[in-house]
């Protein structure tokens, strides 16, 4: 609490102590008036006047009633006694006052009117705070001075007040502890209170009485009040009348206290039990008033609604009321009128009983008029009022034997029975409120964690929030805050935090939990097996309907449904290849739980978009590099990745962003394309006509000129493998590459370009394809716009028409044709290439072997991380490397020069010819036994398959990737067919 808080909050609540002061001193009044108005009707002055002959007559009922007075102020001093909180505040509120008493004018009070304060504040705290109530009020003077009422020696008062609290004591004593009990323990502390009374007054003690009274709490240790308030009778009794305290045994007075530790323990260790037997009693009265008050047998309805309903035995049983109220309250006027029936009618009996005997005397005729008001009144609506005169009435119509004791004790009963019905809603209400639940909030979390481990009951929780709305009454009427909005608010807050903590949160995370073990079990993460680790059925929560709390519904299922979706969602958006696994999630958490969870519809793109064509394009030099391109499969996969996966991008996901974006990306997409390999083929230049490299070239141009008659016009794999192996001595990079290495990058960066453009015109046409599948027939397009017209009708629609047949139009022509951006990159770079002024890269084709050996061994070395720990650099395609060297040669018009080396018949002739050394040897050192070497042998034998088969995948990408550039035509060639076509 902020420092200040406890003194605004105390002045807050004085008001309220100045009303409570008014109503103590009221309570004051009324009882030295009740006890001067017995005391004249009970006088043992014979010279006093009588008002009726008393003798025979007890006013029983006006005892209990001044009973119940006398309890509402112990419990007043019990509230006080037992609130810390207050009595700080108080003194802090005190200490305040003294520093506002010492400058009055800076806090802007009166002096004048501080005084008058204090003085209220002293009498409030004497009166209230020091625990003096009810002693105050038992030791107020009641013998009137002047030589009025005299009360203290009144000994017929004395004698008739100790009889009726006998008689009391008597009654509520058989019920004590019994299961037919019902409001005696509130009496026993009215009964205490007027012995207290009695003994203050009359200073006499019964001892045997007083015995008894001790007694009782060997049977009720402690009786609850209100609240949390817990009232001792022993140590009250004990504290209140010393006298005769003293006058019993130590050891009587121990055992009580031996008593009540005893009964904690026992009704601790029987408390399962209790409550089982509890639970069956109030089951079966509740099917057996369902059976009664039910006017149509529906027993599976009934078996249903009970299993719900018996869970909080009190809210169980005013929820019964509730629902049976109508029937109720039927019920309840017949059976009234019946009781009052059978008490007239004995009343009646009396009556005449009195009426025929003719003798006349002022008591015969006290008592005929007592009957006859008993009748009177009882001839109408049973109201609090009414049967209190009855009681009354009967009090005085019962003496001079007017009904025998076989009819007064069923009287008795009637009255008895005619007080509990009239009094049943609120009886009802009243023993099921559960607003002490206010001050045991510590058992809700308890109770929450208890529902869920055994869901099958969840439908408790009705009941238990109906219980947490009790307290809401009572915090309606706190003075110390602004305003009890507050203290409502700051009550709701902690029990959705306990029931989020302790329910909700925890149901979330276990269906999450079992979603994602049941959609992972091929993990077998854990064992799942329910004989052995248990089974929870937690849809139970989900089919209960929603709980009202304050200004609220608790929709559990809507709560976790929620939890669901954002979870699923917001994971999705983070990690969009898992979005399968989230989906199946959904589904499994619909079929098994019956959530209905929403669909996550990622704004305007698919779940699969892989990166974006617009990321792509602006990135190109990234992810040429990055990106490791697949001739067959036409997909791109990352060359390598931090995270557990490698993104891969295929004709979907392209066709996906042309959606998104429309298909004048693509166009741009080129473009971009264009500029990149400007860039590219500059650095490709300069590497040609780097001094080193050209020197070389022209040396093995010559040298093949030279031998190529004798070589079978094949291209010497050794000379290939000397430029591969000479070039290293040029320098090498801090990872260890060659320019070599470098260049076969650069080749491989052009091809991925080029199989980027490929994949972009695919994904053209996938996208066109799948937006023209709804056209039924692509031969026969109708003319929307004609139509329209020939209908007649308005001008927005032959708008519309007109706008649908034109892309009608552009979908066809799409698809139909596609756009050759092969052709236009070969178009726009072949003339610059083949140029006099470019005469150095002329010698590109000599150095495609060198180049594709040093791809071959590059290819096998990232083969054979792939079965390493460290996959560090490894990949199993690059094709992008085989639409390099066709892309070039096809610029440079070299396929024919390139197809005369016929250096893939030199490298397969090589490869098949040292296999078939090693085949010899092996069959040698197998008769030798000689196993090292044999091994040795086997190692080689796979390796030259290895190198073989690399350089075959080679040739056959290679080949795949000149068809692209129709490489079975020279340039000449395709000039000539140009001319024709103009020609025509």
């Amino acid at each position: 609490m902020v420092e200040g808080d406890c003194q605004i909050q105390m002045g807050r609540f004085v008001s309220f102590l100045q009303e409570l002061s008014c109503f103590v001193t009221r309570c004051y009044e009324v009882v030295v008036n009740v006890v001067h108005q017995l005391a004249v009707l009970y006088t043992s002055n014979k010279n006093a006047p009588k008002i009726i002959e008393t003798s025979g007559v007890h006013f029983q009922a006006m005892y209990e009633h001044l009973g119940e007075l006398l309890t509402i102020l112990i419990t007043l001093d019990e509230i006080i006694d037992n609130h810390a909180t207050l009595k700080d505040h108080w003194t802090m509120y005190k200490r305040l006052l003294k520093s506002v008493h010492h400058n009055p004018s800076k806090f802007g009070i009166q002096e004048d009117k501080l005084k008058p304060f204090e003085k209220l504040l002293l009498k409030l705290e004497c009166q209230l705070l020091d625990g003096m109530i009810f002693q105050a009020c038992i030791e107020q003077q009641f013998d009137s001075l002047n030589g009025g009422v005299s009360v203290s020696k009144n000994s017929t008062f004395a004698e008739e007040f100790a009889h009726t609290l006998r008689t009391a004591f008597a009654n509520v004593e058989a019920k004590l502890g019994e299961p037919s009990e019902i409001d005696q323990r509130d009496k026993y502390v009215g009964i205490c209170g007027l012995f207290v009374l009695h003994f203050q007054i009359f200073r006499t003690v019964d001892k045997k009485f007083y015995k008894s009274l001790l007694d009782v709490c060997k049977k009720v240790p402690a009786i609850t009040l209100t609240a949390n308030i817990i009232w001792f009778a022993d140590n009250f009794l004990i504290q209140k009348i010393p006298a005769a305290a003293k006058l019993l045994d130590k050891k009587s007075i121990h055992t009580v206290k031996t008593q009540r530790e005893n009964f904690l323990q026992q009704r601790a260790q029987s408390l399962t039990k209790d409550m089982q037997s509890y639970y069956v009693f109030v089951s079966s009265w509740m099917t057996k008033m369902e059976s009664i008050l039910s006017k149509e047998q529906r027993a599976t309805k009934f078996s249903e609604d009970l299993s719900n309903r018996c869970n909080v035995f009190i809210q169980a049983i005013e929820h019964m009321f509730y629902r049976r109220s109508m029937v109720v309250a039927d019920s309840v006027t017949h059976i009234t009128q019946h009781l009052q029936y059978q008490a007239l009618h004995s009343i009646s009996v009396a009556k005449k009983r009195v009426i025929s005997d003719k003798k006349y005397s002022e008591q015969r005729l006290d008592v005929l008029s007592a009957l006859v008001l008993a009748e009177n009144t009882l001839d109408g609506p049973s109201t609090k009022q009414r049967r209190l005169i009855v009681s009354l009435a009967l009090s005085v119509g019962t003496q001079m034997k007017t009904f025998k004791d076989e009819e007064l004790i069923p009287l008795q009963l009637v009255l008895k029975k005619l007080d509990l019905i009239s009094e049943l809603t609120e009886r009802v209400q009243a023993q099921c409120d559960c607003c002490f639940l206010y001050w045991h909030r510590a058992v809700f979390p308890i109770y929450l964690d208890d529902v869920y481990e055994n869901a099958v009951d969840s439908a408790r929780l009705h009941y238990m929030f109906s219980a947490l709305r009790d307290c809401v009454p009572a915090m309606m009427h706190a003075r110390h805050l602004e305003s009890y909005e507050v203290l409502l608010e700051c009550y709701d807050k902690e029990i959705m935090e306990v029931l989020n903590e302790h329910l909700l949160d925890k149901l979330c995370k276990e269906i999450e939990k079992d979603l994602r073990l049941s959609v992972h079990t091929h993990l077998k993460l854990d064992d799942r097996n329910p004989f052995r680790v248990g089974m929870k059925d937690l849809a139970h929560f989900f089919f209960l309907n929603p709980i009202r709390f304050f200004n609220r519904f608790i929709d559990i299922k809507a709560y976790v449904t929620h939890y669901l979706d954002k979870t699923f969602y917001n994971l999705t958006t983070v990690a969009l290849h898992d979005w399968a696994t989230y989906s199946e999630m959904r589904n499994l958490a619909t079929q098994r739980y019956g959530l209905n969870m929403t669909e996550a519809h990622l704004p305007s793109q698919t779940l699969e978009q892989g990166l974006d064509v617009l990321e792509i394009m602006r990135n190109i030099h990234v992810f040429v590099s990055r990106y490791l391109y697949n001739l067959n499969n036409q997909i791109f996969i990352e060359r390598t990745s931090n995270n557990k996966h490698l993104n891969t991008i295929n004709i979907r996901h392209i066709a996906n962003s042309i959606r998104t974006h429309g298909t004048g990306i693509m166009n741009t997409t080129v473009n971009f394309t264009y500029q990149f390999l400007r860039k590219k083929f500059y650095i490709f230049s300069q590497f040609m006509y780097d001094e080193h490299i050209k020197s070389r070239l022209i040396k093995d141009i010559r040298f093949f000129r030279e031998v190529k008659d004798q070589n079978d016009h094949k291209y010497p794999f050794e000379r290939a493998d000397k430029f591969n192996r000479g070039i290293r001595k040029l320098g090498i990079t801090p990872d260890g590459q060659s320019y070599l290495d470098q260049f076969r990058q650069l080749i491989s960066q052009i091809g991925n370009a080029m199989g980027y453009v490929r994949m972009i015109r695919s994904g053209g046409l996938h996208c066109c394809s799948s937006a023209i599948r709804f056209v039924p027939d692509l031969e026969d397009i109708v003319n929307f716009e004609e139509l329209v017209k020939e209908e007649g009708l308005s001008e927005e629609t032959q708008k519309a028409a007109r706008q649908l047949d034109s892309v009608l139009s552009d979908l066809t022509r799409n698809f139909a044709e596609g756009t050759e951006y092969f052709k236009m990159l070969v178009d726009v770079f072949a003339p610059e290439f083949r140029s006099p002024k470019n005469m150095h890269l002329r010698n590109f084709y000599i150095i495609v072997p060198p180049l594709t050996l040093n791809f071959v061994e590059h290819s096998m070395n990232c083969k054979e991380k792939l079965n390493k720990k460290n996959k560090s650099g490894a990949a199993f395609t690059d094709d992008g490397f085989a639409m390099g060297v066709a892309y070039i040669l096809k610029l440079l018009d070299q396929y024919q020069e390139f197809d005369s080396l016929h250096w893939f018949q030199s490298v397969r002739e090589k490869y098949v010819k040292e296999i078939r050394g090693v085949t010899k040897q092996q069959k040698v050192q197998s008769t030798n036994q000689d196993e090292k070497l044999l091994q040795t042998m086997n190692l080689t034998h796979k390796r030259l398959e290895f190198c073989l088969q690399e350089f075959e995948l080679l040739y056959f990408s290679l080949s795949s990737a000149r068809i692209f550039f129709r490489a079975d035509k020279t340039a000449a060639e395709e000039s000539q067919e140009k001319k024709e076509k103009e020609g025509e």
